[in-house]
């Protein structure tokens, strides 16, 4: 099972939809059969690159609102988070632009840490409240997970990997995501937002009932006796 996930370093349900994703695959039986890659998207490509704007003064002028309403509009989303584990941070996060993001994490794919790093920039800004579209930042995430540190400085100093981001984005142009997180199963099937654990694991049971893909069973309690067609343990 292939599942392709659009999402936004700065997008509180892309986070909270990784971890509910990840929960219904352990609780369907798939989570060792799935291949789960992430695609990138920006939210909000226009945000300058050195921006520190307090993340409720972004949201209070994008949504045309007081400060006090842009706090209070996040705190059923820091609720959801907390159904899901997750602990955000919302009083000290501050906008980013994510793009030299992505372009860092398709470096690490080339290091088979794609993963691990989209996992670690997602807890970095949410629950950490670190600015992730900083270079400094950045280079200090990836040395973290044992990433080398003079690489991630090269390609955060170019355009490198540029190319892969924007053939994502130009994607999920094309295939119809208009929000994100977006998932899409082994190209036919798509899921959008952040579903509870129960509805992932349904559209789970179902694709994988039309495609065929049984789930894995895992062994539980104490190897003893058994018997096979052609004989019994111990007899």
């Amino acid at each position: 099972m292939k599942i392709e996930v659009w999402s936004d370093y700065v997008c509180p349900f892309c986070y909270i939809g990784k971890r509910t994703l990840e929960k219904a695959l352990v609780q369907a039986g798939f989570d060792s059969q799935a291949e789960v890659s992430y695609k990138a998207y920006q939210l909000n490509p226009n945000t300058p690159i050195d921006s520190a704007v307090p993340t409720y003064e972004s949201l209070a002028k994008k949504f045309g609102q007081s400060v006090e309403q842009a706090k209070e509009m996040t705190k059923g989303v820091a609720e959801h988070a907390r159904t899901v584990g997750l602990e955000y941070d919302f009083d000290n996060m501050v906008e980013a632009n994510t793009l030299a993001a992505h372009r860092l994490v398709k470096w690490a794919e080339t290091h088979g840490k794609d993963g691990e790093l989209t996992e670690k920039l997602m807890d970095e800004y949410f629950i950490q409240a670190k600015n992730v579209g900083n270079h400094e930042v950045l280079v200090s995430i990836a040395e973290s997970i044992g990433l080398p540190k003079d690489e991630a400085v090269k390609v955060l100093e170019s355009d490198q990997f540029m190319g892969q981001v924007q053939v994502d984005i130009a994607e999920a142009g094309q295939i119809g995501v208009q929000g994100v997180p977006f998932f899409v199963v082994n190209r036919k099937y798509a899921i959008s937002g952040a579903q509870p654990v129960e509805a992932f694991v349904e559209a789970l049971e179902q694709i994988a009932e039309e495609e065929g893909i049984r789930p894995k069973l895992k062994p539980m309690g104490k190897k003893t006796s058994f018997c096979t067609g052609d004989s019994c343990d111990g007899l």
